[in-house]
């Protein structure tokens, strides 16, 4: 099977391409064949990988890498690109979550975006074409083809995030996603430029993942520093990352499924994955891996805050989301890579299922308010409460996803971001304050998740004369949810550590894709013979193994290498992180159920930083100010200025005096006979009188 990998992005496009072409007669005949359509070439997109994915687990660690080439794609002087597909456990792993959780997202759609008429085939069309390009950034074993999906989940972010493109607000915020990610794509073009003539300096003009891991040697530090900080830039707007994570917040406008589609498994994951895909090249540079780790703790704790006190339900997940990015990019920089990739994997459910979860809630409120005609809010907790009884499905999956995220030991959550901590602290790369900031954010994450679910679903329903029409979301949108709920429950015990008795699978299972060990260097000796290099093997290992030492001695030790802390301290960190999850749950309990006009008086006793965190730190409003209100000045001094003032005025001026010359010449072109005839004789008088004077 692995020879038909390219079936998993084949069946979305077949689905894009048939409802495109076809969706607007496929839903006059019966609507239904749009979903089947769109979920059904998502389904036998992960059925291919299942079975791939299977087939792979049958192999040895040392064979588990294979490549298929598709057809030539660029060929161009020094350049040739291939349309070809990786095989191996990085690439697998993250396919099989990606499709699994797409799935699911495609499922739930079908009940929530049931009453939207006229552009239900467009809004199926969008997924299967987001999943096209998410399947091609994580299969593709070239970073070209990387950059093609790259490119390709920006463009459907827009289309996604703008769908309801009659509200402003919506259209503002697809436009605002889609330019923000131009900034970074731009930083990656240059990076992948840099990458290309480091390396083809030394005769390896290549953009393929084995062929540049196999000769990092060959760039020296400040150019593997420059190239790592330019695709981390890129990774900043694509995952979220400050400065360039502004648009995320704002895509709360668009469906929930699309919230639940970029914010969970796909888009955001981007960046950690294309750092972790390089990581032998990131740990040629601790300065670039220093500054991953050290945004990604300082976002952590930024988003934190600010979901501290934020009404909108998917606005509190929004912040969580890239505080929880801010984990996964710690973990990276700190050398911890199966780590972060671990907390991505377990972050995809509980993140997931918190968004299909707060759908489903909007979707109850929406309709109960629809009932009353009443244009309260139905996204803002403030107008929620009770929703326990009324929505008792949603209510214990979602508990399941807080419980998870919060880091309650047993759940998924818990594993993957104690993990995170403990190589924040022990890794050669971390330090004590990357920890403690970490800590921070777990203790907030506890506090705001729980405000979330006690002023949603706990005290009176404060939805007024709509509250009698609130009830459960049907079976389409449910189901998503208990499945989501079992992976997020039990997800975590794929990596549980050797701390607490286990063997770290999920770890074991990422090794040989990861740093510097001997299965980096089966990996690309295995490449090589799959290349049909038989007869190179024993060269290329030789090789990879001068290049392996290289990077190491960059590394100062490799990204695995993990710190001779004694295990009582990774107990005692354990414990702490725990006491603050539990900390953040009771304090929430204490404001939101036991005192609940606690907040309020906080809120105005410390007015200034209540204002401060409401308004997000007033970031956007700085961001007017500094970037975007210049940036608008300067272009209409070129439009006014220039282009009206200068090139118009030319232009229109040229036109102008040609007008007047013309003007004059055409009264000569009467169509009068006798003005001709009177014009001839004029003529030959005054030739005459010329010739006459001249002869005198």
């Amino acid at each position: 099977m692995f020879d038909y990998i390219w079936l998993v992005p084949v069946f979305p496009a077949i689905g894009v391409l048939i409802n495109g072409l076809l969706g607007r007669r496929l839903e006059a005949i019966n609507k239904s064949l749009i979903h089947w359509i769109a979920c059904g070439a998502i389904a036998l997109s992960y059925i291919v990988t299942c079975t791939i994915f299977y087939q792979l687990l049958q192999l040895p660690e040392a064979e588990r890498f294979y490549q298929v080439t598709c057809f030539s794609w660029i060929n161009s002087g020094v350049l040739q690109t291939y349309i070809a597909y990786q095989i191996d456990p990085l690439s697998m792993m993250m396919a099989m979550f990606v499709i699994g959780v797409g799935f699911l997202i495609h499922v739930y759609s079908i009940g929530y975006m049931d009453g939207d008429p006229g552009r239900y085939y467009r809004f199926f069309v969008y997924l299967n074409l987001f999943m096209f390009s998410m399947i091609n950034l994580i299969l593709a074993n070239n970073y070209l083809l990387m950059f093609l999906g790259w490119e390709g989940v920006g463009l459907c972010s827009y289309l996604l995030i703008g769908f309801w493109f009659d509200d402003e607000a919506n259209a503002i915020a697809g436009k605002k996603a889609f330019i923000t990610n131009r900034v970074g794509d731009f930083a990656f073009l240059i990076g992948m430029f840099l990458l290309f003539t480091g390396l083809g300096e030394h005769g390896v003009w290549s953009l393929q993942f084995n062929e540049v891991f196999s000769n990092v040697h060959y760039l020296s530090t400040s150019q593997a520093t420059a190239i790592c900080l330019l695709f981390f830039i890129g990774c900043t707007a694509k995952s979220a990352q400050i400065p360039l994570y502004v648009w995320l917040p704002d895509a709360m406008a668009g469906p929930t499924p699309v919230s639940a589609l970029i914010h969970a498994a796909t888009m955001v994951t981007s960046g950690v994955y294309m750092i972790t895909r390089s990581n032998i090249l990131y740990s040629m540079s601790p300065l670039a891996m220093g500054v991953v780790a050290t945004v990604g703790a300082l976002t952590a704790l930024f988003a934190a805050s600010i979901g501290l006190v934020q009404n909108d339900i998917k606005k509190v997940l929004a912040y969580s989301t890239v505080s929880q990015l801010g984990y996964m990019f710690l973990g990276l920089g700190v050398g911890a890579f199966a780590a972060g990739m671990f907390h991505v994997l377990t972050h995809a459910f509980f993140k997931a299922l918190m968004f299909l979860g707060s759908g489903a809630v909007i979707h109850s409120m929406h309709h109960a308010y629809h009932k009353v005609h009443s244009h309260d809010d139905a996204q803002d907790m403030r107008n929620m409460g009770g929703l326990k009884s009324k929505t008792p499905i949603t209510y214990w999956t979602f508990l399941v996803g807080a419980l998870a995220i919060a880091g309650v030991p047993g759940l998924s959550g818990f594993f993957s971001k104690d993990e995170i901590l403990w190589q924040a602290y022990s890794s050669p790369q971390g330090h004590w304050l990357l920890w403690l900031i970490g800590a921070m954010a777990a203790g907030m994450t506890a506090f705001y998740i729980f405000r979330l679910i006690f002023m949603t679903f706990f005290n009176d329903c404060r939805a007024g004369d709509a509250a009698e029409h609130i009830h459960e979301s049907p079976l389409t949108m449910t189901i998503p949810l208990m499945v989501l709920a079992v992976l997020a429950a039990f997800g975590g015990y794929l990596g549980v550590p050797h701390a607490l008795g286990g063997s770290n699978l999920f770890e074991h299972f990422l090794e040989p894709v990861m740093g510097m060990g001997d299965g980096k260097l089966l990996q690309d000796a295995t490449t090589a013979v799959a290349h049909g290099a038989h007869h190179a093997v024993h060269a290329a290992a030789g090789h990879i193994t001068e290049a392996a030492h290289a990077v190491a001695g960059h590394a100062e030790g490799g990204a695995h290498h993990v710190g001779h802390e004694p295990l009582w301290v990774e107990y005692l960190l354990m414990a702490v992180s725990v006491a603050l999850a539990f900390g953040g749950i009771f304090v929430a309990y204490m404001f939101y159920i036991v005192k609940r006009e606690l907040p309020v008086a906080l809120a105005e006793k410390f007015s200034f930083i209540h204002r401060l965190l409401l308004n997000k730190w007033y970031i956007d409003e700085l961001y007017d100010v500094v970037i975007i209100s210049p940036l608008r000045g300067f272009s209409y001094f070129l439009w006014k200025g220039i282009d009206v003032g200068v090139v118009d005025y030319i232009v229109n001026g040229v036109a102008r005096i040609v007008g007047w010359g013309s003007s004059a010449v055409r009264y000569i072109q009467s169509g009068y006979v006798q003005s001709y005839a009177v014009s001839v004789v004029f003529g030959t008088v005054v030739l005459l009188a010329y010739y006459f004077l001249k002869a005198l």
